[in-house]
Protein backbone atom coordinates (compact mmCIF):
# COMPACT_ATOMS: atom_id res chain seq x y z
CA UNK A 1 0.00 0.00 0.00
CA UNK A 2 1.47 3.55 -0.86
CA UNK A 3 -0.80 5.28 0.99
CA UNK A 4 -3.61 5.94 3.67
CA UNK A 5 -6.85 4.27 2.72
CA UNK A 6 -9.48 6.54 1.47
CA UNK A 7 -12.62 7.14 4.08
CA UNK A 8 -10.36 5.16 6.88
CA UNK A 9 -9.61 7.32 9.81
CA UNK A 10 -5.66 7.84 10.38
CA UNK A 11 -4.31 6.58 13.65
CA UNK A 12 -2.98 9.77 14.31
CA UNK A 13 -4.95 12.59 12.74
CA UNK A 14 -2.32 14.99 13.78
CA UNK A 15 0.74 13.12 11.99
CA UNK A 16 0.70 11.90 8.51
CA UNK A 17 2.89 9.49 8.44
CA UNK A 18 3.50 9.94 4.15
CA UNK A 19 4.87 13.50 4.76
CA UNK A 20 8.46 12.70 5.19
CA UNK A 21 8.34 16.44 6.64
CA UNK A 22 6.02 14.71 9.26
CA UNK A 23 7.50 11.60 9.41
CA UNK A 24 10.97 13.40 10.72
CA UNK A 25 9.46 16.10 13.33
CA UNK A 26 10.78 16.54 16.39
CA UNK A 27 9.11 14.96 19.49
CA UNK A 28 10.85 16.98 22.01
CA UNK A 29 8.02 20.10 22.03
CA UNK A 30 5.17 17.01 22.11
CA UNK A 31 7.23 15.00 25.22
CA UNK A 32 7.47 18.38 27.04
CA UNK A 33 3.48 19.06 26.34
CA UNK A 34 2.35 15.38 27.52
CA UNK A 35 4.77 15.28 30.52
CA UNK A 36 3.51 19.00 31.71
CA UNK A 37 0.12 17.98 30.83
CA UNK A 38 0.48 14.56 32.92
CA UNK A 39 1.65 16.50 36.19
CA UNK A 40 -1.50 18.52 35.62
CA UNK A 41 -4.09 15.61 35.68
CA UNK A 42 -2.19 13.41 38.41
CA UNK A 43 -2.39 16.49 40.29
CA UNK A 44 -5.82 17.04 40.24
CA UNK A 45 -6.34 13.35 40.85
CA UNK A 46 -4.57 12.91 43.88
CA UNK A 47 -6.20 16.13 44.87
CA UNK A 48 -9.31 14.39 44.58
CA UNK A 49 -8.30 11.41 46.12
CA UNK A 50 -7.40 12.87 49.04
CA UNK A 51 -11.25 14.94 49.22
CA UNK A 52 -12.71 11.69 48.78
CA UNK A 53 -11.18 8.48 50.45
CA UNK A 54 -12.31 5.23 50.28
CA UNK A 55 -12.44 3.05 53.58
CA UNK A 56 -11.27 -0.08 53.15
CA UNK A 57 -13.20 -2.71 51.54
CA UNK A 58 -15.56 -0.07 50.57
CA UNK A 59 -16.34 1.24 46.92
CA UNK A 60 -13.84 3.42 45.66
CA UNK A 61 -16.19 6.01 44.28
CA UNK A 62 -13.36 8.70 43.87
CA UNK A 63 -11.22 6.86 41.21
CA UNK A 64 -14.76 5.61 39.85
CA UNK A 65 -15.81 9.27 39.45
CA UNK A 66 -12.22 10.25 38.03
CA UNK A 67 -12.34 7.61 35.44
CA UNK A 68 -15.67 8.20 34.36
CA UNK A 69 -15.44 12.20 34.29
CA UNK A 70 -12.20 11.64 32.50
CA UNK A 71 -13.89 9.65 29.76
CA UNK A 72 -16.19 12.31 29.10
CA UNK A 73 -14.45 15.04 29.07
CA UNK A 74 -11.69 12.49 26.56
CA UNK A 75 -15.05 12.27 24.22
CA UNK A 76 -15.99 16.03 24.31
CA UNK A 77 -12.14 16.94 23.28
CA UNK A 78 -11.91 14.48 20.34
CA UNK A 79 -14.82 16.11 18.77
CA UNK A 80 -13.58 19.07 19.36
CA UNK A 81 -10.31 18.39 17.82
CA UNK A 82 -11.23 15.56 15.43
CA UNK A 83 -14.79 16.39 13.80
CA UNK A 84 -15.10 19.83 13.26
CA UNK A 85 -13.32 20.65 10.20
CA UNK A 86 -10.57 23.41 12.53
CA UNK A 87 -7.42 22.65 12.69
CA UNK A 88 -6.30 22.49 16.17
CA UNK A 89 -2.46 23.47 17.97
CA UNK A 90 -0.70 20.21 17.00
CA UNK A 91 0.65 20.54 20.80
CA UNK A 92 -3.49 20.16 22.00
CA UNK A 93 -4.20 17.06 21.92
CA UNK A 94 -0.99 15.65 23.23
CA UNK A 95 -1.22 18.49 25.99
CA UNK A 96 -5.13 17.77 27.04
CA UNK A 97 -5.59 14.26 26.31
CA UNK A 98 -2.69 12.15 26.90
CA UNK A 99 -1.05 14.52 29.21
CA UNK A 100 -3.59 16.35 31.35
CA UNK A 101 -6.53 13.70 30.72
CA UNK A 102 -4.18 10.71 30.59
CA UNK A 103 -2.74 11.50 33.85
CA UNK A 104 -6.15 12.69 35.57
CA UNK A 105 -7.59 9.04 34.74
CA UNK A 106 -6.16 6.32 36.07
CA UNK A 107 -7.16 2.81 35.44
CA UNK A 108 -3.66 1.28 36.91
CA UNK A 109 -5.60 2.79 40.74
CA UNK A 110 -9.06 0.79 38.79
CA UNK A 111 -6.92 -2.68 38.72
CA UNK A 112 -5.36 -2.17 42.22
CA UNK A 113 -8.45 -1.20 43.72
CA UNK A 114 -10.40 -4.08 42.20
CA UNK A 115 -7.51 -6.57 43.43
CA UNK A 116 -7.70 -5.10 46.71
CA UNK A 117 -11.27 -5.46 47.17
CA UNK A 118 -10.84 -9.23 45.86
CA UNK A 119 -8.00 -9.73 48.50
CA UNK A 120 -10.71 -8.98 51.57
CA UNK A 121 -13.29 -10.86 50.47
CA UNK A 122 -15.18 -8.00 49.00
CA UNK A 123 -15.78 -10.12 45.46
CA UNK A 124 -19.81 -8.73 45.11
CA UNK A 125 -18.27 -4.70 45.26
CA UNK A 126 -15.35 -5.79 43.38
CA UNK A 127 -17.34 -7.04 40.74
CA UNK A 128 -19.49 -4.36 40.94
CA UNK A 129 -16.84 -1.89 40.77
CA UNK A 130 -15.58 -3.76 37.38
CA UNK A 131 -18.65 -3.23 35.44
CA UNK A 132 -19.69 0.05 36.64
CA UNK A 133 -16.30 1.61 35.47
CA UNK A 134 -16.34 -0.19 32.22
CA UNK A 135 -20.47 1.17 31.89
CA UNK A 136 -19.97 4.40 33.18
CA UNK A 137 -16.27 5.16 30.91
CA UNK A 138 -17.87 3.44 27.76
CA UNK A 139 -21.60 5.37 28.68
CA UNK A 140 -19.41 9.15 29.30
CA UNK A 141 -17.02 8.83 26.12
CA UNK A 142 -20.36 7.81 24.41
CA UNK A 143 -22.96 10.66 25.96
CA UNK A 144 -20.38 13.33 25.78
CA UNK A 145 -19.25 12.64 21.99
CA UNK A 146 -23.04 12.84 21.17
CA UNK A 147 -24.13 16.02 23.31
CA UNK A 148 -20.83 17.77 22.00
CA UNK A 149 -21.72 16.61 18.43
CA UNK A 150 -25.21 17.73 18.74
CA UNK A 151 -24.39 21.28 20.64
CA UNK A 152 -21.29 21.96 18.04
CA UNK A 153 -24.02 21.42 15.10
CA UNK A 154 -26.42 23.81 16.97
CA UNK A 155 -23.71 26.34 17.26
CA UNK A 156 -21.89 25.86 13.48
CA UNK A 157 -25.83 26.65 12.30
Amino acid sequence: MTGPVPGAEAIDPDVDLHVPAQRAERQGPVLAAVSAGGVLGALARYAVSLAWPAAPGAFPWATFGINVLGCGLIGVLMVLISEGGRRAHPLLRPFLGVGVLGGFTTFSTYAVDFSRLLDRGEAGTALAYAGATLAGALGAVWLAASATRALAGRVGR
